[in-house]
């Protein structure tokens, strides 16, 4: 039988490749430090690649028998602009019935209001990354407040400071990964055997 779960050795060429996964010395806006930066969704400009992510991280659903025996029959939902590219190539993948995805405004995470006038599908909520599991759980409580059901959680790449679970449920991924974030400067130097340029970017 043909492995359709790519490697994390795979998955990272794949992302190295397309410079969504880049090495160096990033800063983000509120001055943290890393030596690692995901841009996911430049993948997904190519349909090769956003079928072999999200095939890969389908079966991990089509393989849980919970999840599965919702199928197709199941919503796709993107916590954040980043994830949708994750969440279309998902419900393709899945052969899902609906999608949705939430939207930041003024620092709330929401969605729009005319999502209440829906009957929505038992949910997976897929993201590019997940590193505290913040997006994920916070949309756990808006489609819970929506009378919505969260039967999978799931994103491409998880880091090693992201939960195992969120309610229960097992957040799925291709690739585990450690990437820690320095408060200052000079944690990150003392860290890391690097002198590469600091490049500003948004957040982590």
């Amino acid at each position: 039988m043909v492995n359709l779960i790519p490697s994390p050795e795979a998955v990272m060429q794949i992302l190295q490749k397309t410079s969504a996964y880049r090495c160096g010395h990033f800063v983000s806006r509120r001055g943290r430090h890393s030596s690692h930066y995901f841009k996911v969704p430049m993948a997904f400009h190519f349909s090769d690649n956003a079928r072999i992510l999200a095939v890969g991280l389908s079966r991990k659903f089509r393989m849980d028998t919970i999840t599965a025996s919702h199928l197709p029959r199941i919503a796709v939902v993107s916590p954040s602009a980043d994830g949708i590219p994750v969440a279309f190539s998902m419900r393709d993948a899945l052969g899902g019935e609906q999608i949705y995805w939430a939207t930041r405004e003024n620092g709330r995470r929401q969605f729009p209001e005319y999502i209440k006038n829906f009957d929505i599908n038992p949910c997976i909520v897929v993201d590019d990354i997940v590193r505290s599991g913040s997006s994920l759980r916070e949309t756990y409580e808006l489609l819970t407040n929506l009378g919505a059901k969260v039967v999978g959680f799931s994103a491409i790449i998880k880091f090693e400071t992201a939960p195992k679970e969120i309610e229960g449920i097992e957040i799925k991924s291709l690739v585990e990964f450690d990437s820690p974030i320095y408060d200052s400067l000079e944690e990150w130097q003392a860290a890391e055997t690097s002198d590469a340029p600091a490049e500003l970017i948004a957040e982590f």
